[in-house]
């Protein structure tokens, strides 16, 4: 007689995705254990067009099986998210992660130097997702007196957009606490560049941390990859409160994904502002008369650059770059 063995039959749990690594997720119960987990196979066949069905700061409904692996079966819906076109020619989308209270854009002006128009498509996304967001230079310590001159006027430009910035060295430490301050009791994404230092920087925030930083490539003065993939981190910044930090692979390129033209200077806080003032409803402030942000950029209460980015974005929407 052929003798069955009893499936045994585990409770759903709930969780929160903290690592993700190829068709694995780390998960992190509601009672604290930790469990490798897969995603169930037909979830991937709802017609998502996104590289990654499951993000970092996701959470989920998972079952535990018999070898002590998870097999996750629903997504709750999230609150908000980062998301970005994940090659040029791609028409899929890479959620880089999910639920983030504050939005850190690591950037610096030694090498490899950020330009704004990246910072910018950063902040466009998160400002259209619903992300509070600032802005924080790092290696300042490495500063000359020119790019300290620059770093003064780049502070006040996103200052005056509404936007909190940081400048300060993960290698000295200066400034690193009033970013502490800042992410208490938060969910924060660091993203930006390879090489920026966002691994150094949470090692300067939790030495504990111990992540692995890398040198700059003396070829292209661009970073090499430390982080491989997105993961979450918790940190206790005092005995009362902790901050939950993702360390994300650096971007190269951030490719903006569903934004029209006509919507765009909604995302740009200086702009939204002052657009009742335009002649036009659908003004898309570029060759519009009686347009109120080219005013404000003429008069010097929307910063140029800022404009300048602005219209650069917009043509690469309208060409679909």
């Amino acid at each position: 007689m052929k003798i069955y063995k009893k499936k045994r039959i585990f409770a759903v749990m709930k969780g929160l995705v903290t690592r993700t690594t190829g068709s694995w997720y780390r998960v992190l119960s509601d009672d604290g254990a930790a469990y490798d987990c897969r995603l169930r196979g037909n979830y991937r066949l709802r017609g998502n067009k996104q590289t990654n069905p499951i993000a970092v700061g996701d959470h989920v409904d998972f079952s535990l099986q018999d070898d002590g692996t998870g097999v996750i079966a629903e997504v709750d819906d999230r609150r908000n998210y980062i998301v970005r076109r994940a090659t040029k020619l791609s028409k899929q989308t890479h959620v880089i992660a999910a639920n983030i209270d504050l939005l850190c854009v690591v950037a610096t002006l030694g090498a490899p130097r950020t330009s704004t128009g990246f910072i910018d498509r950063l902040l466009v996304t998160a400002e259209a997702y619903h992300i509070p967001a600032c802005v924080v230079f790092n290696k300042c310590d490495l500063y000359d007196d020119e790019l300290l001159v620059i770093q003064r006027e780049l502070s006040s430009m996103y200052t005056e957009a509404g936007y909190e910035v940081f400048c300060l060295s993960a290698m000295t430490g200066d400034g690193v606490d009033a970013l502490k301050r800042r992410i208490a009791g938060c969910t924060v994404l660091f993203s930006g560049h390879s090489g920026v230092g966002k691994s150094a920087l949470l090692n300067a925030i939790d030495p504990s941390l111990s992540l692995r930083v890398g040198d700059i490539s003396d070829w292209s003065m661009k970073g090499r990859h430390t982080t491989t993939f997105a993961e979450i981190f918790t940190i206790a910044l005092t005995p009362d409160e902790n901050a939950f930090v993702i360390d994300t692979p650096g971007i190269k390129e951030f490719g903006m994904v569903d934004f029209t033209v006509q919507e765009l200077s909604h995302f740009y806080p200086e702009m939204r502002r002052v657009l009742h003032g335009c002649r036009f409803a659908n003004c898309t402030h570029r060759h519009e008369p009686g347009c109120a942000v080219k005013a404000a950029v003429d008069e010097g209460s929307i910063n140029a650059e800022r404009y300048a980015n602005y219209l650069s974005i917009a043509e690469q929407i309208e060409s679909g770059e």
